[in-house]
């Protein structure tokens, strides 16, 4: 299919990724042919029902040489129309069910046991409903692939990045599908298990560059809302969305703004809504390592500079706000008498030399580089008092975190 001769993954080669996987403390999902055992029919669409000897030959292996393997995860875009072929929900429920069978069977009498996930492509609301109801209880993860953005040749692509409307066309995916879930009753989670934005390997100095982040944190943002558990980003390292520079290995932007989400957004949601212009984007979570909350902001205006003040109303974060393009305006302040009047850190990314299309990244002002040994910079934020607003520059991402606020939602 599309060209590519048959490729193998040597054992030896398995064992020295699984070394790299051990040496990185990587969670690892693996991804499996699912495609085997069936034949093409003229429609297009895969007959037949899922020959598992190749992956029971390759799980088996992986025990018995003790490699540590999260997830199994079956099958690449074959949900829906498919990428190339496609399998009916029916009978990839089947599969799932054979493939939950034969980790059950090799994995008997270890204490955890390595998750089903499936089918690793794009939402269709229909296939993935049947899915769902049909494979019962051997799946655990259901997987969606994300690249709304349309091809990486697409020359508007930074008109959609900056575009709040187009941004927004993005969550229904996750609304839908969290409606299936809650509709079917099963204990299945929702994943998201490959996303580059821009199909066909991205586009150099777009989704490489400083204003991808503007699509990357809002759709972590827009994710988290509806319970999306995991995100994964495509890729490490490969194509033009790599989070690290193919050539030098060197971060790209998105790899520090995907460092401070993971460092300061905890698993706790909280509602959100932001009351002005609609260019910015607001999210708040609880903090992830201490008390407080945490807050991420994007302006996707690249000439306004806009105050936020931020108010709390229970567990719901209430955020308002006031532009400006000269001098200084504040904005109001909501009091609640549970705030102390304390500090915040916040954490202000910016493009180097306000050029969208640059692959450095400031921190509050700072290039962010690696040293000569490879080693990332730390990531330290600047202190503000509590009741001052956030300054949110044009085009600029903001995380914050505030240590004193106590929402009861985060106890």
């Amino acid at each position: 299919m599309f060209g590519f001769t048959k490729g193998c993954l040597t054992m030896s080669r398995w064992d020295e990724l699984n070394i790299f996987f051990k040496n990185s403390g990587a969670k690892v999902v693996f991804g499996l042919n699912a495609l085997s055992g069936r034949t093409i029919g003229h429609n297009g669409v895969a007959i037949g029902s899922w020959d598992s000897s190749d992956a029971e030959s390759l799980i088996r292996y992986t025990v018995n040489k003790g490699y540590d393997i999260s997830g199994w995860e079956l099958g690449n875009e074959l949900s829906g129309n498919g990428i190339g072929t496609s399998v009916t929900a029916k009978q990839y429920a089947s599969d799932t069910i054979s493939l939950q069978n034969l980790v059950q069977k090799i994995y008997a009498g270890f204490q955890e046991k390595p998750i089903v996930l499936g089918p690793g492509g794009f939402y269709d609301a229909n296939w993935f409903n049947q899915y769902v109801t049909d494979s019962t209880n051997a799946l655990q993860v259901i997987t969606q692939h994300i690249y709304n953005l349309g091809p990486g040749v697409d020359n508007h692509l930074v008109e959609k990045i900056l575009d709040p409307s187009y941004l927004n066309g993005g969550s229904q995916p996750f609304r839908d599908l969290q409606n299936i879930l809650k509709m079917s009753r099963s204990s299945t989670v929702a994943w998201v298990s490959e996303a580059g934005g821009a199909y066909n390997s991205g586009r150099n100095l777009v989704t490489n560059a400083f204003v991808f982040g503007f699509w990357y944190l809002d759709q972590l943002g827009m994710a988290s809302m509806y319970d999306t558990k995991t995100y994964c980003r495509q890729t490490l390292i490969g194509g033009n969305y790599g989070l690290l520079d193919t050539t030098t290995f060197v971060p790209n932007p998105d790899y520090y703004s995907a460092l401070l989400w993971h460092r300061l957004m905890g698993r706790h949601v909280l509602s959100t809504s932001f009351m002005g212009t609609n260019k910015i984007r607001s999210y708040a979570h609880c903090s992830k390592t201490s008390a407080g909350i945490a807050l991420l902001l994007i302006n996707l205006d690249g000439s306004n500079t806009t105050d936020v003040g931020v108010s709390i109303e229970n567990a719901t974060t209430v955020i308002t706000s006031t532009q400006q393009k000269q001098g200084t305006k504040f904005s109001k302040m909501f009091r609640n008498p549970t705030v102390n009047e304390t500090s915040r850190d916040e954490y202000h990314l910016t493009a180097k030399d306000g050029d969208l299309h640059s692959q450095v990244v400031l921190l509050n002002g700072n290039e962010l580089v690696v040293n000569s040994s490879g080693v990332i910079p730390l990531l330290e934020p600047i202190r503000k008092n509590f009741s001052s607003p956030i300054t949110v520059a044009p085009f600029s991402i903001v995380f914050v975190h505030i240590p004193n606020i106590h929402v009861p939602a985060c106890s």
